[in-house]
């Protein structure tokens, strides 16, 4: 009996595989019709087909979608990171534009202050209650700066130093309206014409040119410089120039409004002057003027 069953298998993988070979064959030969379990086969896979292809494609859309997205991000990302790197070089080299012109005014200006001591400083702060009066500079009285001496700037005279430490100093600007800040100063013209720098107005952005006399043909555009009378600052620093005139309350002097030379809120180098020179009297000055 089993000898039956193994003959009947054996008979049973036969006649399958001459079946399957006529399939073959059959098959292969050039008709233009399918037989009928050709075209069930044929449908069945179709309709396999139809069934999973829309979701399989979408599915891989979807993923290609993210792949594409995610390089997107990576490359805007590159491209945001060096324009940032671009938008830092061009204030990078803007500064450097800046500075390197105000160092080249200051290497004119020593030029023409061969007579003084020149102390280059830099500002390192200003005052924060008092914004345009007071600023800090990193030279201190072991650079031999004292109090009172002389600071321009490359377009002209800003203050004096007022206090000093070791390594630092702080400077009054011109500006400043406390009342012991005066700056004796003359208008320059055929003839000259003395005054006292004393405050500023802040609404006009000018500094006060004082005590003027009253006959004294002043006009707009005239510069004004320190007369160099005493012993605090040297002669001849440009303060600014005449932007109006108008007569004092009682009449008797005039006032002139001054657009100062240097810009005093923008101060980023400074020189500080050690006179030098021999001092002028005052009444030697004024009979020399006289004459």
């Amino acid at each position: 009996m089993p000898q039956f069953f193994s003959n009947k298998r054996l008979i049973i993988l036969l006649a399958s595989i001459i079946v399957l070979v006529a399939m073959i064959g059959f098959s292969m030969k050039d008709r233009e019709e399918l037989s009928w379990p050709e075209q069930f086969l044929k449908d069945t896979v179709g309709v396999s087909q139809s069934l999973f292809y829309k979701p399989a494609n979408s599915i891989a859309g979807f993923f290609e979608n993210l792949t594409e997205m995610k390089h997107m991000y990576q490359e805007n990302k590159q491209l945001k990171s060096k324009l940032d790197e671009y938008a830092q070089l061009s204030v990078d080299v803007q500064e450097l534009k800046k500075e390197n012109k105000t160092l080249k005014s200051q290497l004119e200006k020593e030029a023409d202050l061969t007579e003084y001591k020149v102390k280059e400083a830099s500002v390192i702060g200003r005052s924060p209650d008092r914004w345009n009066k007071f600023i800090f500079v990193n030279k201190g009285y072991r650079d031999g700066v004292k109090p009172k001496m002389a600071v321009v700037s490359p377009e002209g005279f800003i203050g004096k130093v007022a206090k000093v430490s070791a390594f630092h100093s702080t400077i009054q600007l011109i500006s400043d309206n406390d009342r012991t800040n005066r700056i004796s100063a003359i208008a320059e013209s055929n003839k000259r014409i003395f005054g006292m720098i004393e405050g500023y107005d802040s609404k006009k952005q000018a500094l006060l040119f004082k005590k003027i006399p009253v006959d004294a043909k002043l006009e707009k555009g005239q510069k004004v410089i320190t007369s160099g009378l005493g012993e605090v600052f040297p002669r001849g620093l440009l303060i600014g120039t005449v932007k109006e005139v108008k007569p004092d309350e009682y009449g008797l002097t005039k006032t002139a409004y001054l657009k100062p030379s240097a810009d005093l809120y923008d101060l980023d180098h400074v020189m500080i002057l050690d006179r030098s020179m021999p001092q002028v009297d005052e009444n030697e000055f004024k009979a020399k003027e006289e004459e």
